[in-house]
C-alpha cells in the first residue's frame, strides 16, 4: 500500500475524482436496477453525492445514495479484488502507463491514503438489513462490524478520510479548494455534488 501512495506523491487530488467517481458508479447501479424494480428506490428516493468537510473533526466525508455494500461486497471490493488491481496497477506504471489511470484498476478507492491515515466506510444495501462500518489505516488490515450506533443511511455509502496532520491535507477541508477540484476532475458527474 506504501508503495501506492509513495507513487501517488505528487498528484494526491486524484482521490477526490476517484471517490466521486466510485460514488456515481454505485447511484448508475441502483439506478439501474431500479428500472426493472422500482421499489429499490423506497429506502432513499434521492440519488446525489454529499461532500461534508469538518474542520474540527478533520475528516471530509464522501456520501452518496447509490447501491450501498453488503458485508461480503466490502470484503470483496474493498480487500481481495483490489489487492489485486494494486498488483496489476503495479505492472502497468512499470510499463509506463499513466497514474491516473489508478481508477480502471479498481483501486482508485485507495487513492483516500493520499490524504488519509484512517478510513472508515459506512454503508447499507438494500438487500442487507444491516448497515456496515469498514475501517483501515492502510496496513493492510481492516475490520467489519455492524454499526448500530451511526446514523442511518437508508441505502448508500459514506465514506470518512481521518485527514493527515499534514497542512497539505487540511487544504480539502477549504470549501473553495473541493470545489476547485470538483470543477477540474468531476464536472461531468451526472449527479448532483452537494458541498
Amino acid at each position: 500500500m506504501g508503495l501506492i501512495i509513495n507513487t501517488f506523491y505528487s498528484n494526491k487530488e486524484v482521490f477526490l475524482r476517484e471517490l466521486i467517481s466510485n460514488a456515481s458508479d454505485a447511484l448508475d447501479k441502483i439506478r439501474f436496477k431500479s428500472i426493472a424494480n422500482p421499489a429499490e428506490l423506497e429506502s432513499q428516493p434521492e440519488l446525489r453525492i454529499r461532500l461534508i468537510p469538518n474542520l474540527e473533526e478533520n475528516t471530509l466525508t464522501i456520501e452518496d445514495t447509490g447501491i450501498g455494500m453488503t458485508k461480503s461486497d466490502l470484503v470483496h471490493n474493498l480487500g481481495t479484488i483490489a489487492r489485486s488491481g494494486t498488483r496489476a496497477f503495479m505492472e502497468a506504471l512499470q510499463a509506463g502507463a499513466d497514474i491516473s489511470m489508478i481508477g480502471q484498476f479498481g483501486v482508485g478507492f485507495y487513492s483516500a491514503y493520499l490524504v488519509a491515515d484512517r478510513v472508515t466506510v459506512v454503508t447499507k444495501h438494500n438487500d442487507d438489513d444491516t448497515q456496515w462500518l469498514w475501517e483501515s489505516a492502510a496496513g493492510g488490515t481492516f475490520t467489519i462490524v455492524p454499526d448500530t450506533e451511526g446514523p442511518r443511511l437508508g441505502r448508500g455509502t459514506s465514506i470518512v478520510l481521518h485527514l493527515k496532520d499534514k497542512d497539505e491535507a487540511k487544504n480539502y477541508l477549504k470549501e473553495a479548494e473541493i470545489r476547485k477540484l470538483v470543477l477540474k476532475h468531476s464536472q461531468f458527474i451526472q449527479y448532483p455534488i452537494e458541498l
